[in-house]
């Protein structure tokens, strides 16, 4: 089978590369961050902007428990990631439907299902701690986007499926 030259698997290469860099360094940073709250509460606390009402401190918990979140979801990214990697290398050697492709995409499949649901709670707490005096606004919660991105990848993991036993069949024939 030839091989077609795209500039795109480069591009797709490096920034996947940058990306697990950088999931990495914004990961340190939340957990850094979150570990700091509890190392000096009353800065962080002012610095936040949480100080001066009743339910500071519910406030403030809140907001560790969606840090803690978010380092979840900094690692299960990881793996999407480098799966990513591994299937553009089988794309660049010309062969991207084999099973372990098709693996892969079923593995991002359910990742990507518990970042919906991650942030799904992410909504709910913020949410919980928000108030009129003090709104606590985040980009979370339920995503229709997200969700057919889940059901996509699972599709996907199956037409990488069948692709790869069409294969297997075609070279058993030949």
């Amino acid at each position: 089978m030839a091989k077609v030259y795209s500039a795109a698997l480069p591009i797709a290469f490096i920034t996947l590369r940058i990306l697990i860099v950088l999931n990495w360094a914004f990961g340190a940073a939340v957990l850094g961050l979150l570990i700091y709250t509890f190392v000096n509460e009353p800065w962080t606390m002012k610095a936040l902007g949480v100080t001066g009402y009743a339910d500071a401190q519910d406030v403030m918990n809140g907001m560790r428990l969606i840090a803690a979140l978010g380092v979840v979801a900094i690692v299960l990214n990881y793996p999407i990631l480098t799966r990513l990697v591994a299937m553009v290398e089988t794309v660049r050697a010309g062969d991207p439907f084999v099973a372990d492709n098709a693996y892969r995409l079923q593995a991002i499949a359910w990742l990507l299902l518990l970042l919906q649901v991650i942030s799904i709670a992410v909504g709910i707490i913020a949410r919980i701690i928000s108030t009129q005096e003090h709104p606590f606004k985040l980009d979370a919660g339920f995503s229709i986007n997200g969700w057919l991105a889940v059901l996509l990848t699972f599709i996907l993991a199956r037409v990488f499926a069948e692709g790869t036993l069409m294969r297997e069949d075609l070279e058993g024939t030949v």
